[in-house]
């Protein structure tokens, strides 16, 4: 039965359910970009509240402004500016639409950041891996079972869209795009160990690695373990590579397995441009494009200790394999000794 003292009980019972489920406003501190929830953050900035504090922390010394006048930015504003540019790789102008500051503020955050993680590519990239080297042998062997494996190595073309003047032609790779090509490797965990970012997208992969520290660091016996690679690699004692032609079922085993295991590379390099969509296409100079794509290396490692929420891989195109035909004879004969010891 209605009320005879109020004029409409149905208004007045609506007005109570909706103040019942009305949701307190909440006010945050536009100074302070790490006040919301982790869900909002990793959208933005591929990383959680607890993941940026840390990156505060780390890189505070190299990207902090020695004033506050003049609204400078402040290092968490640095930090996630350069976190939504490499996250989402759009325009610098739309990162500073995003973050409410100008073009050239945008610039200038991301070029401090860049080079605060640069700086510490020693720290987080290590070759064989922040694990002991029994342990991810044994990571590997846990794949599809093939011995001494410490690396998966390969390298990947990142576009690159700027002007590149006398020396253009260097940088137009086997798909006819200009592209810088950068060679690393990884841990079973899909962790950067060592990456050789400086090449431009003309060189072949086994020149890259031929001339890389690390080729001279393994000829010269420092690490006990295999790196596993494609047929662009030459066969080598201390990287194997498949049978260009297995007529045998214990070889054609042998290159099951060292795909299985390989495959951990191209893992990597897929979480790595689905948690940065900059390197699917930088409009850089090449030299600064070199630097962002280690920089992001690093974070991708960081992330990856951290423990931070692993983006979902989209499917990569299949690449064009230029093969090397001409294998070590020491390599050969150490890919025979595998084949006959663990896959007859």
């Amino acid at each position: 039965m209605a009320s005879p003292f109020v004029e409409d009980p149905v208004e007045v019972g609506a007005r109570i359910v909706r103040g019942a489920l009305r949701r307190a406003r909440t006010f945050r501190d536009r100074q302070n970009p790490l006040a919301f929830h982790d869900d909002h953050l990793y959208e933005r900035y591929r990383f959680s509240a607890k993941g940026m504090t840390y990156l505060c922390q780390l890189l505070e010394p190299y990207v902090a402004n020695a004033t506050h006048r003049s609204r400078a930015l402040t290092v968490p504003q640095t930090v996630c500016v350069a976190l939504r540019y490499f996250a989402t790789g759009t325009f610098m102008y739309s990162v500073g639409d995003a973050e409410n500051i100008s073009k050239n503020t945008v610039c200038l955050a991301i070029r401090k950041v860049v080079l605060a993680l640069t700086a510490h590519v020693d720290t987080f990239v290590v070759f064989p891996g922040h694990l002991p080297t029994q342990t991810i042998k044994e990571g590997f062997y846990e794949i599809a079972g093939f011995p001494r494996v410490i690396e998966a190595i390969d390298c990947t073309h990142i576009p690159i869209a700027t002007s590149l003047g006398e020396n253009e032609g260097d940088f137009i790779n086997r798909r006819s795009l200009h592209s810088i090509n950068v060679q690393m490797t990884c841990d079973h965990q899909c962790l950067v160990t060592s990456i050789e970012a400086k090449w431009p997208g003309s060189v072949h992969d086994s020149r890259i690695f031929r001339e890389s520290a690390l080729c001279h660091r393994l000829e010269q016996g420092l690490f006990s373990g295999l790196l596993v690679g494609d047929r662009r690699h030459a066969c080598q004692p201390f990287l194997m590579t498949p049978y260009p032609d297995p007529n045998t079922r214990p070889q054609t085993a042998f290159n099951v397995a060292l795909s299985r295991t390989r495959v951990k590379i191209e893992m990597t390099f897929g979480i790595l441009k689905a948690r940065f969509n900059c390197l699917r296409g930088l409009r850089v100079a090449p030299d600064r494009a070199c630097q962002v794509v280690t920089a992001c290396a690093v974070l991708h490692n960081v992330a990856s200790i951290r423990r931070e929420r692993a983006p979902p891989i989209s499917q990569q195109p299949p690449d064009v394999v230029d093969p090397i035909t001409l294998d070590y004879p020491t390599g050969r004969a150490v890919r025979d000794a595998i084949t006959r010891q663990f896959f007859v």
